[in-house]
């Protein structure tokens, strides 16, 4: 072979082979690129997955809500004191309610409203001196007695805390409260009505999640 003819075949091999070489880096950065990009997108998706759980762990659950209509769970005329079914309904249906939304959410502590009807009440009331017992549990709740229906709605409140601390939920705070006959189911401030209304009489179970005030 001739120098001329080596020559022009080297001169044709080495850009052949330069090109090669540019392509196959290309392809691998771009490999990589397309790596990085998957490795951010996956990322991207646990990120977001992590913040919706977030969100829902601060969302607010559901109040619960006791009501007299159905006739199983009322209070007695100026009485705190549970029923045996109320009791029941608490251990079975309540409590495990309550513990779902303390395994998903961020519960700061519980709120437990009690509410009353319009109805008089026994002028005669104690709890100025054995209100703070009550509520520390070294006393129990028919030991008060009611001089009002804001008395009556907090001492049924205080019974429900009671009865749901007796029954283990002690990992979490109780903020016990009363409405009186204040607000109506819809939460529209009601009317005087000072008949019996076995519709407005209820314990509203809330659940405040941290950075809500009481």
């Amino acid at each position: 072979m001739s120098r001329r003819s080596l020559y022009t075949t080297q001169n044709q091999t080495e850009p052949n082979s330069i090109y090669q070489s540019f392509t196959d880096l290309m392809s691998n950065a771009f490999m990589i690129l397309c790596l990085l990009l998957l490795l951010v997108l996956f990322q991207s998706q646990k990120l977001n997955q992590d913040l919706k759980k977030a969100n829902k762990r601060l969302q607010s659950a559901s109040p619960i809500v006791i009501d007299e209509r159905s006739g199983k769970f009322k209070f007695k005329s100026g009485s705190a004191e549970l029923n045996p079914q109320l009791k029941k309904h608490i251990s079975a249906t309540i409590i495990p309610v309550i513990n779902k939304n303390l395994a998903e959410r961020e519960i700061d502590f519980i709120q437990i409203i009690g509410h009353t009807d319009g109805q008089g009440n026994n002028p005669n009331s104690n709890l100025d001196k054995a209100l703070e017992q009550v509520s520390q549990g070294t006393k129990p709740v028919n030991h008060l007695t009611s001089g009002s229906n804001a008395d009556l709605g907090l001492m049924r409140a205080l019974a429900v805390v009671q009865e749901l601390q007796n029954s283990g939920l002690t990992n979490i705070k109780f903020r016990a409260y009363s409405a009186a006959q204040l607000y109506l189911p819809s939460g529209e401030l009601a009317l005087v009505d000072r008949q019996p209304d076995e519709t407005r009489r209820r314990i509203e179970i809330r659940f405040i999640p941290p950075g809500q005030s009481e």
